[in-house]
């Protein structure tokens, strides 16, 4: 389960990551939020608690950074470095790591310099600096931090967990339920858990807490006197904690995907997976696929994620529906997810291979220490995992195993802030809520954006949350999944426009138009010939020997005729080639989401192949008249090679 980032710990891989690689599965992200309920009076009476090991005012000494050469190519005008913290604030003299960071500076300041935005990304343990150019370009008036997280892949030591992929891998090599097959998972993290220590590693440092005290202590090092906070999917946990920790330094919250405090993420998710079906026209439909993959598990070959050689692997029920509800984080998935499910559920299987040689990427596209060392102590302590109704999601089953072996206390001393609460205002221990204000006194401006099909953070629960907060603006994206502004230029243009003006309420686009038409049961003709030919296209010899045989014929005949010899016959031949060849690529051409042609492509490519079979049948009258050159039978056997290519393969 992984927020913003692209992935779950099990299947995460979507066709494509976006902007940046972000599949994303996704965590939950509580919400934590402070200066929401009491007043500013009571901010002046009661000081801002201070971050773990956070150094107080007046102190000799503050938060550092030193730079570093950026690790991925970053546009002009940005400068990298590390954050020097404390691995664990909470324990004396802990020993320093390094936390990854960009800064890119507007380019051109008009009048006072607008207030900068720093973003991280989600996951637990996605990376964070890859975004930097398309953030930029967001935000061209600001300057631009791009935060990345402890243990992350820009940072040191980086809490990479390959031994979990691994016994993730060799789990799906068979057909039982991942339940019953936890043992070899719980040996291997084991394996990743001991490494880690071993390299001086201690988890208990890696946590939200810690993370968000990252946050923090990077303003105050950098210079800012305040800044917008930006967070995607499980990024949103640590940005609103910081914003409840330096309500001095926060002009405005942004939070994209946001799963509601109280919210019981893996307890949940079946249930939230079943709802976004329901969605889409499609429930009946999902849980026959469920229960008949139960039943007879399907075999795929893919490639392993760590050695890239090839690997078998058996997919069920369960399975399948963790990879679908990881696809439907996609904007250009989510299109084809009914007329998928509706395949699958008749048996046409191989119709899901897109996804499954997609999920290697999702497997090495997060540092895994770094994500269970997060989830085991900030989240999975507060799930029962108890049998659902629905699907038993992989991303669940493992998560369980991983936490249970690696053994790792909840994080109960931030429970005023971690524990789950029933809105999106944090409660303290006593169970008020947490005050703070911003640098005005009064509680900074929170822009809430969600998507409609997200099945990790519905929309449905964050609206709820965020109508209880005063001041806060939640709006939904129609046919966009999670992370929703990696995905649909209306929603960067409001974050824009909210940056700008948070006090603004008109939109400068409609997130109620969706970027893709459904793609409905019975709406395309199924088949995984075209991905096969975007795997290898060898196999497009064939259509394209046609066409230019065809394109030969119609010459060759309008010549004979010119010159009164003929050539009737052939021209009609060549132009009813032609004539296929162009109505079959406007047909495709009108596709608006080309991801479509993964499952399928349009009926009328069914019917625009009589045209083939009217071109091969003059074709064969003009090589088989009287006196006829031998080299008409090319056309014969083209078209004949077109016809078995077109019927025995691509459309069967």
């Amino acid at each position: 389960m992984l927020l913003g980032g692209s992935g779950s710990a099990a299947l995460a891989a979507p066709v494509r990551h976006g902007a940046g690689t972000v599949w994303s599965g996704t965590a939950r992200a509580e919400t934590v939020w402070s200066g929401t309920a009491r007043g500013a009076e009571h901010a002046a009476a009661a000081p801002v608690p201070a971050l773990p090991g956070r150094r107080a005012a007046g102190a000799a000494e503050g938060p550092s950074v030193e730079e570093h050469p950026c690790p991925v190519a970053v546009p002009s005008g940005t400068t990298c470095g590390y954050l020097l913290a404390p691995e664990r604030r909470d324990v004396p003299n802990s020993r320093t790591i390094k936390v990854g960071y960009a800064v890119h500076r507007a380019s051109q300041a008009s009048g006072q310099a607008a207030d900068p935005v720093v973003y991280m990304s989600g996951g637990p343990g996605s990376a964070s600096l890859q975004l930097t150019g398309f953030l930029s370009q967001m935000f061209p008036g600001r300057d631009v931090v791009v935060l990345e997280q402890r243990g992350g892949r820009y940072s040191e030591p980086r809490l990479s967990c390959p031994e979990i992929v691994r016994g993730v891998v060799d789990t799906l090599r068979t057909p039982g339920p991942a339940s019953a097959e936890t043992a070899p998972l719980a040996r291997q993290a084991l394996a990743c858990q001991s490494r880690l220590e071993g390299e001086h590693v201690d988890l208990r440092g890696y946590r939200t807490a810690e993370i968000a005290a990252d946050v923090v202590d990077l303003r105050a090092a950098l210079g800012y006197p305040r800044w917008y906070l930006f967070g995607v999917s499980y990024s949103t946990r640590p940005m609103l904690l910081a914003a409840a920790r330096d309500p001095q330094g926060t002009r405005g919250v942004v939070l994209d995907s946001l799963l509601p405090a109280g919210a019981r993420w893996y307890d949940e998710s079946s249930a939230a997976l079943s709802a976004t079906m329901t969605k889409l026209g499609i429930a009946a439909r999902f849980d026959a696929m469920v229960k008949a993959l139960n039943a007879h598990p399907a075999t795929y070959e893919t490639r392993d994620p760590l050695t890239r050689k090839r690997l078998t692997v058996q997919l069920n029920g369960d399975d399948v529906a963790t990879i679908l509800g990881e696809a439907l984080h996609e904007t250009d998935v989510i299109p084809i997810v009914p007329a998928l499910v509706d395949g699958l559920a008749s048996g046409r299987t191989e119709l899901l291979q897109p996804l499954v040689d997609a999920a290697g990427d999702g497997l090495t596209s997060h540092e895994w220490g770094l994500y269970y060392a997060v989830q085991c102590q900030d989240e999975t302590p507060y799930n029962s995992f108890s049998d659902s109704r629905g699907p038993r999601l992989f991303t669940g089953v493992v998560d369980a195993a991983v936490c249970d072996a690696w053994d790792l206390p909840a994080a109960r001393a931030d429970a005023d802030l971690l524990t789950p609460h029933a809105s999106v205002t944090p409660a303290s221990s006593d169970g008020a809520p947490i005050e703070g204000a911003s640098s005005e006194g009064a509680a900074p401006p929170v822009l809430v954006l969600g998507g409609q099909y997200d099945p990790t953070t519905p929309p449905e629960a964050a609206r709820q949350a965020v109508s209880a907060v005063p001041g806060a603006r939640f709006a939904e994206f129609a046919g966009v999944g999670h992370a929703v502004f990696l995905a649909n230029a209306c929603s960067r243009q409001m974050i824009a426009a909210f940056l700008d003006d948070p006090a603004a309420t008109a939109r400068a686009c409609d997130p109620g138009a969706a970027p893709y038409p459904i793609v409905r049961p019975g709406g395309l003709l199924l088949t995984s010939s075209v991905y096969r030919l975007s795997r290898s296209p060898i196999p497009l010899g064939v259509p394209a020997a046609f066409l230019l045989v065809s394109a030969v014929q119609l010459v060759a005949g309008l010549v004979s005729l010119l010159r009164r010899r003929g050539g009737g016959l052939s021209a009609l031949a060549g132009l009813a080639g032609v004539a296929l060849c162009a109505l079959s690529a406007l047909s495709l051409s009108a596709i608006q989401d080309w991801t479509t042609l993964a499952i399928g492509v349009p009926h009328a490519l069914a019917w625009y192949g009589l045209l083939a079979l009217v071109s091969t049948g003059l074709s064969i009258v003009e090589a088989f008249r009287l006196n006829a050159a031998a080299a008409r039978i090319v056309p014969v056997l083209t078209g004949l090679a077109f016809l078995a290519w077109l019927y025995g393969w691509l459309l069967s």
